[in-house]
């Protein structure tokens, strides 16, 4: 089956981030939104039919994962990424986020420290000091036009107060993917120091020809007994409204730990939409991935030669994975604060490169998950809006 990702799908008045807060968000409600990370592409249909068979049952009552679930995420990830889990090891959360929110309050205490590498997915520097502990930043390098870990600096940082490291494995922003070996080394500085590693890989699936995901805990028996992997189908399918992921840990004392604050807070039943999309994603979506992946490559080229031909003092880093491009503006001749206000101004709603952190404040953020024909719409936008610059 051909899927259809040029189709224009009008998501405004739905409630929808994206599209209806632009207003509180920009300041103009009517910028070409490409900036939260989701897709603009229609939930396959798969899903749609799967959701809509559950909910013509018409009782929502309080949801029972089936044994079809597990399967469904054991089997995707031994196909996918060629990771083999146990049932046992599967954790429900409603969303990645809170899953890294609920690992802190159930495996640190307030003293404690926690690693991240910067530029970074910003909610993780929310679930740190939001949550009361001491965050510690072991920043990225930029090499090659891909970026690096700093495996020095992040072992001067390393204390006794140091207990956790969160990963972003494949990296938001920059779609780094990191490497068996990278991955290898890192984990052996947190091994040798007593740091346990929290991987988010939500975009685990958005992989590019010539990279591969690599799961860090099933690089060695010690590596997932000193890590926890957080997943999601809802970056890869749209269904992050559905508020369904997971995590996965075979680590029984660390799991242990997570569920005890998961019955406290009563938060670890889901609902039923989220489950029977899930299931569904992970059992037909092989097909729709494999097309979107093709469609997404060819999103990046387009930009890229726009980029290259018209406003050539942008440099995007080339993404080894995610549909997040981070663009470098600094050979500007304005502050890449300034040139943020300017494309706004112009009617592009981008992220701005600082909301990540150290390191990112020379970049934005584009979401280029979206049909062709509004980034054809909306890099002209930005050639008017920074060419004179």
């Amino acid at each position: 089956m051909k899927y259809n990702f040029d189709e224009i799908i009008d998501r405004t008045n739905t409630n929808c981030e994206k599209y209806d807060s632009r207003e509180e968000i920009f300041g103009n409600a009517n910028v070409i939104p490409l900036w939260v990370a989701d897709t603009d592409f229609r939930t396959p249909k798969f899903i749609v039919d799967a959701v809509k068979e559950r909910a013509a049952h018409e009782v929502y009552g309080y949801p029972k994962k089936p044994d079809s679930y597990y399967n469904s995420i054991q089997s995707w990830l031994l196909r996918r990424h060629n990771w083999e889990i146990q049932k046992e090891w599967i954790a429900y959360s409603p969303n990645v986020v809170i899953c890294l929110s609920s690992l802190i309050l159930s495996l640190t205490k307030p003293s404690d420290k926690i690693v991240v590498q910067p530029p970074v997915y910003f909610p993780f520097f929310h679930v740190i000091e939001g949550n009361g502990r001491v965050m510690v930043e072991n920043q990225l390098k930029l090499e090659d036009g891909r970026y690096r870990f700093d495996f020095e600096d992040l072992k001067s940082k390393i204390d006794k107060d140091t207990k956790m490291l969160l990963l972003c494995n494949p990296h938001n922003p920059g779609g780094t993917v990191w490497t068996k070996d990278e991955l290898t080394e890192l984990g052996n500085i947190c091994i040798e120091n007593d740091v346990l590693i929290v991987s988010d890989e939500i975009h685990a699936d958005l992989i590019y020809k010539g990279y591969k995901h690599v799961p860090f805990a099933s690089i060695s028996e010690e590596f997932a007994q000193n890590s926890i992997t957080t997943m999601s189908a809802s970056k890869t399918f749209n269904i992050a409204g559905l508020s369904s992921a997971f995590m996965i840990c075979p680590n029984k004392k660390l799991l242990h730990a997570y569920n005890k604050l998961m019955r406290a807070t009563h938060i670890s039943s889901g609902n039923f939409f989220g489950l029977v999309a899930t299931e569904a994603a992970y059992t037909h979506g092989d097909e729709w991935l494999s097309q979107l992946l093709v469609y997404l490559e060819e999103n990046y080229k387009y930009i890229e030669a726009y980029l290259s031909e018209h406003l050539p003092k942008l440099k995007v880093m080339k993404p080894e994975g995610t549909y997040l491009l981070w663009i470098d503006v600094s050979d500007l001749s304005i502050e890449p604060k300034k040139a943020f206000e300017a494309l706004v101004k112009g009617g592009l709603g981008l992220s701005p490169g600082n909301m990540f952190g150290k390191g990112g404040e020379k970049y934005i953020r584009l979401n280029m998950g979206c049909p062709k024909s509004i980034l054809e719409e909306a890099l002209p936008l930005m050639k008017k809006a920074l060419g004179e610059f």
